[in-house]
């Protein structure tokens, strides 16, 4: 039988419960089991894809096109595997779906309620990936903190499957805070306590506790926990703060917690590889070099919104020898401000994607300051459109050439595609998840990839408009990509230029941790050598 591992969190939310399931989901991974990972959000959003990055952080977006929660790029990044639509679940679905039924009359009349119904549907999709055949091991992360009105009908449902399962079946990781109160000089121990009662209150009683704290929490300290909170003290595992979150997973392996796992689940101790990880977390903690690498962006405020570029840097940056700093730089100050003190120092410029007209101008200033000063850049999604804007203006006398999303005109270079036109609703509609791409041979993309075609992921209503797509190329602007019937621009570049490419789909969701992606490896090589050459 498929085994199920249930992860809950308390005392506060952004805990670290996705990297606690990512971290665990690699070891058992890297024992040889068939793992995946899901994530239960209690919001009522049907997906994020409708909330403010500020908000919600990034919309991740999977191969077949879901709208997803974050974490779901920790998932994909720890064990390299992609993650598909079931892997993420909201109220909002469950509730869509039982209200649906509702109306086509499948419950023969019964008064619809949260117990059994609502936790019935939660139950079926938490069980579905199991049923697949494809997997040894489940782990299903519940979003929220213990206690949150939102998530009782998902711990209700995870304490009727605990039930049905039965112990060597299923356990519960809880994953609390243990608060060091700096002034005395002491770990407290209550609010883990507190959150663990709660639970109880709910009906179930962890098995292993995952205690995040500042500082390596003591044997004493873990007995205590261990005492007030009906665990065995061997399960009681200190998640302190380290340099990276990727040297997790080796601190989770050194108190032993995967074994923990292997053994109340009545699995095989097998044998675990994780050399590779380890050379990659030391080539993250000792780098030859520092490079800053500035994000021309809106959200930068909120650093989450870009969580999936930020960890490519880190990707990127282990497979060319150095640390990349990221200088956080908003659009809005590019429109008025000096860019030279702006930019100064920095080896790179990235302009991210996003929506609206807020920031507009000031990332096709950031584009114009990276072409002409030869500093490598990287434009993805709007930061391609923008790309395309500024080449328009300045190379190809079109000084009003803008995007129809900005300003409807006769020089709209960045147009609504033709599949997006008539669209209403906004939540799950503009084209998302893998389309394939073909590479223009000689240039840089072909250089990253080393193939003639991709596969690319994908979050956008508009693109370049094909009428000006001559005039472009005859102004210097390579065509790198497109899609098979050769109507949509995927890639663009500037052939006299040390390293300037631009893509329309988002290449930071399909970076690994021991894998980089090939253009965010090729945009830190060019900005590594630029540092070496200003």
């Amino acid at each position: 039988m498929v085994k199920y591992i249930f992860i809950t969190g308390g005392v506060v939310s952004s805990i670290g419960k996705g990297i606690t399931a990512a971290s665990l989901g690699l070891l058992l991974q890297q024992r040889g089991y068939r793992v995946t990972i899901q994530k239960f959000d209690p919001y009522i959003n049907v997906d994020p894809g409708t909330m403010n990055p500020f908000q919600h952080g990034e919309v991740y977006v999977t191969e077949d096109g879901a709208e997803t929660d974050l974490d779901l790029g920790h998932y994909e990044r720890f064990l390299g595997l992609n993650m598909k639509r079931a892997n993420n679940t909201t109220t909002g679905q469950i509730y869509y779906d039982v209200i649906t039924r509702e109306r086509q009359g499948e419950y023969l009349g019964a008064t619809v309620q949260v117990i059994p119904h609502i936790t019935d549907e939660i139950k079926r999709r938490m069980c579905k990936l199991g049923e697949s055949g494809d997997y040894d091991i489940i782990i299903t992360e519940i979003g929220g903190t213990i206690g949150d009105i939102e998530s009782l009908p998902f711990i209700e449902a995870v304490r009727q499957l605990l039930h049905e399962f039965g112990k060597k079946n299923a356990l519960t990781i809880h994953v609390t805070y243990v608060p060091y109160i700096r002034a005395a000089d002491e770990v407290k121990t209550k609010p883990t306590q507190h959150s663990v009662k709660a639970l109880l209150e709910l009906g179930i009683q962890p098995d292993i506790l995952v205690c995040r704290s500042e500082r390596i929490l003591s044997l004493e300290i873990r007995s205590k926990i261990a005492s007030f909170c009906n665990v065995d003290s061997k399960s009681v595992f200190s998640a302190h703060d380290c340099d990276t979150i990727y040297e997790i997973p080796l601190v989770l392996h050194q108190e032993k917690m995967d074994l923990v796992v292997l053994k109340k689940m009545r699995l095989q101790d097998t044998k675990i590889e994780l050399g590779t990880w380890k050379k990659f977390v030391s080539k993250i903690k000792n780098p030859a070099h520092t490079i800053e690498i500035a994000i021309s962006g809106k959200y930068i405020d909120y650093h989450d919104a870009y969580k999936s570029i930020i960890e490519s840097f880190v990707h990127a940056g282990a497979e060319n020898d150095v640390k990349v700093k990221i200088r956080w730089v908003n659009a809005e100050d590019c429109e008025s401000g000096n860019l030279d003190e702006i930019f100064e120092g920095v080896s790179g410029i990235l302009v991210p994607g996003g929506f609206g007209t807020r920031g507009i101008e000031g990332k096709i200033k950031s584009i114009n300051y990276a072409r002409i000063n030869n500093i490598p850049f990287f434009g993805i999604c709007l930061g391609m459109q923008c790309a395309v804007i500024e080449f328009a203006r300045n190379e190809c006398n079109m000084p009003r050439a803008n995007s129809s999303e900005i300003k409807k005109g006769a020089f709209s270079v960045i147009d609504l595609m033709p599949t997006q036109k008539g669209i209403k609703n906004m939540g799950g509609t503009m084209r998302l998840g893998s389309y394939n791409c073909v590479i223009e041979p000689g240039t840089k993309a072909a250089e990253a990839y080393g193939v003639e075609e991709i596969k690319e992921r994908h979050r956008h209503r508009y693109e370049l408009n094909n009428q000006f797509r001559d005039k472009l190329k005859n102004k210097g602007m390579v065509v790198s990509g497109v899609s098979p019937d050769g109507f949509l621009v995927e890639m663009i570049e500037l052939r006299d230029h040390p390293w300037f490419v631009a893509c329309q789909f988002h290449p930071e969701l399909k970076s690994r941790a021991t894998n980089a992606h090939p253009l965010f490896r090729e945009f830190v090589k060019a900005s590594k050598i630029y540092s070496f050459t200003k």
